[in-house]
């Protein structure tokens, strides 16, 4: 039977690969598939054709950091590991098509055989992730086919792992434990194991000093002591056994590390295939809801393919009357909860509890603010660009009700507005709790306070929302101009060509964005520069954020109101079609 499901798997493959090929003759494939092309070669295959006849392998930079890098691999292979226990609530279920399942189930196959079968085929995907990961590990310097043997054993695990745990979920369903009960166990064993290890790294951290904090390589040298102490020297163990491969500098030290790899690789293997769990009727339920999405999307229903029928608690009570584009933002923060839910938020500050503690276990070392100040700044700056990317409940979501939209007795602005909102408010929520969190920790530090950090955190609260109005609507321009280039949800095209489209919009996005803030920038420093000379260097930051905010505030209002024009314009038989 084997032989006939790597007959189905190849002839699978080989179909998929003609049918893309097929739909180059369509303009935006063939410039998708010219962009994702250039894409891919500067960012992964030119490092490839560098190397050959070099006759030697580039020089890692990082070489002597390997084994912190190696220590920070483990803990976040250890938090991806916990919360596949914790997170998740469905029962085990392997996918498969509608033929898959017309023609497997009924068939004299196993269930150990039905699972090798999907073994087989997720390697599939996973030799592929290998090889790109390797070329962009590649330019660090390393041999190449140690790291491509390193990545395959991390993620071979990894989906094993995931496959066994959705298993052990099936199971104790089957007992009797649901869902709620499961998180709420896990809950109080994380609380539990949590507050015991925390007891003990207090007695077994090491001391923060000044010293350690001198430059990088004293601060990574700290790092590493720390992650190699206490119990996450136990806790990270396992972890650093999967990774030894992939980071084993030569092919000596390759071959003392693989053996122990690779035996928690089989260990993998043989819980998941001698696992007793049924996993048919969840297989075949999630293969309905995947083949109901599919055939919403081909009908050009996108709505339907991305409703998931579950009812949820809205935010706010919606009043009977008010400003129309409020009951828009309220109908796409209902949405949103999908994500941003009460869990997420629960989580999160828990996350930001546990980091005010162990900034307050280091509070001695005196330039805390600077690093809470750079942490702060880049993760703000990260979701400013790709904020938008992840929060697509808007015009992106939206798009295929625009008929419906139309109906409604709202100006197009004002539509727009509604739109652009829900999004909004969660990244701008999510920016200012970042702020606000690390002003905080900026001034409970002991020590000198940095003034930039505080005038720069306080200027930021005010200007953020509004930017944050104008990254949003860069996107829903694109979207309402190129709507037949619109990719929605995770059944949406796929391939070089998909990535190449992606490309396209996010360089086009960053050149309007650059445009965008131009006059911005002037607005600042006509108001910084004069008033530094009068007020000194910490003040006017302030005083030119305000100018620089009342400059956002009208291209936002100009930005709305022409995205509304076009939004009155707009031709809604121009379905986005894969």
């Amino acid at each position: 039977m084997i032989r006939a499901l790597l007959y189905l798997q190849y002839h699978s493959f080989r179909n998929r690969l003609i049918s893309r090929f097929k739909r180059l003759r369509q303009p935006k494939y063939l410039f998708g598939a010219l962009a994702g092309g250039i894409y891919f070669y500067f960012y992964f295959f030119r490092y490839m054709v560098r190397g050959f006849g070099s006759g030697h392998l580039p020089e890692n930079p990082l070489a002597s950091y390997s084994s912190l890098f190696a220590s920070f691999a483990a803990l976040i292979l250890f938090i991806v590991v916990t919360l596949a226990w914790i997170i998740p609530h469905e029962r085990a279920a392997l996918t498969f098509s509608e033929a898959e399942v017309a023609f497997l189930f009924p068939a004299p196959v196993t269930r150990r055989t039905l699972i090798h079968f999907k073994l087989i085929r997720s390697q599939l995907s996973i030799f592929i992730t290998t090889f790109f990961l390797t070329l962009v590990s590649r330019r660090f310097g390393g041999h190449p086919f140690l790291h491509a043997v390193g990545w395959w054993l991390i993620l071979s695990t990894l989906n094993l792992h995931f496959m066994g745990s959705s298993f052990m979920r099936t199971i104790l369903l089957d007992h009797g434990i649901s869902n709620r009960l499961r998180r709420v166990l896990m809950a109080a064993l994380v609380a539990t194991a949590g507050i015991s290890i925390w007891l003990w790294v207090r007695k077994t951290l090491p001391v923060l000093t000044s010293a350690d904090t001198a430059n990088f390589a004293s601060f990574a040298s700290y790092a590493e002591s720390v992650l190699n102490t206490g119990p996450a020297l136990y806790l990270l163990y396992p972890f650093r056994l999967v990774l030894g491969p992939f980071f084993a500098p030569d092919t000596p030290a390759f071959l003392a590390v693989i053996t122990p790899a690779l035996l928690i690789f089989v260990l993998h293997y043989l819980w998941v295939v001698f696992s007793d769990v049924a996993f048919e009727e969840a297989s075949l339920e999630a293969s309905q809801r995947h083949a109901a999405r599919v055939a919403a999307i081909r009908s050009g229903n996108w709505q339907a393919a991305h409703q998931d029928h579950k009812v949820r608690r809205e935010w706010f009570k919606l009043a009977a009357t008010g400003p129309a584009a409020l009951a828009l933002m309220w109908k796409n923060l209902i949405g949103v909860a999908r994500v941003f839910s009460i869990r997420f938020w629960l989580m999160f500050s828990i996350l930001v509890l546990f980091c005010i503690g162990f900034i307050g276990e280091i509070g001695r070392l005196q330039n805390v603010s600077l690093m809470v100040a750079i942490s702060v700044a880049s993760v703000v700056g990260y979701s400013l660009l790709l904020g938008p990317q992840f929060l697509r409940l808007d015009f992106r979501h939206d798009l295929p009700m625009a008929d419906i939209l139309k109906t409604f007795p709202m100006r197009g602005w004002q539509i727009v507005l509604g739109e652009i909102l829900a999004p909004m408010v969660v990244l701008a929520g999510f920016q200012w709790l970042l702020l606000i969190v690390g002003l905080g920790l900026v001034l409970v530090a002991p020590g000198k306070h940095d003034p930039w950090a505080i005038v720069i955190g306080l200027s930021a609260l005010f200007v953020l929302p509004v930017l944050d109005i104008i990254m949003f609507v860069i996107p829903n321009a694109a979207v309402l101009l190129f709507p037949s280039w619109v990719q929605a949800g995770k059944d949406g095209p796929r391939g070089i060509e998909a990535t190449g489209q992606r490309v396209i919009f996010a360089v086009g996005q960053l050149l309007v964005m650059l445009v965008t803030l131009l006059p911005v920038t002037i607005a600042f420093m006509v108001t910084y520069f004069p008033l530094k000379f009068i007020l000194g260097p910490y003040v006017p930051v302030i005083f030119g954020a305000l100018a620089a905010t009342l400059i956002l505030v009208v291209e936002a209002a100009l930005g709305v109101w022409w995205l509304g024009r076009i939004f009155e314009r707009f031709d809604v038989t121009e379905e986005p079609s894969s």
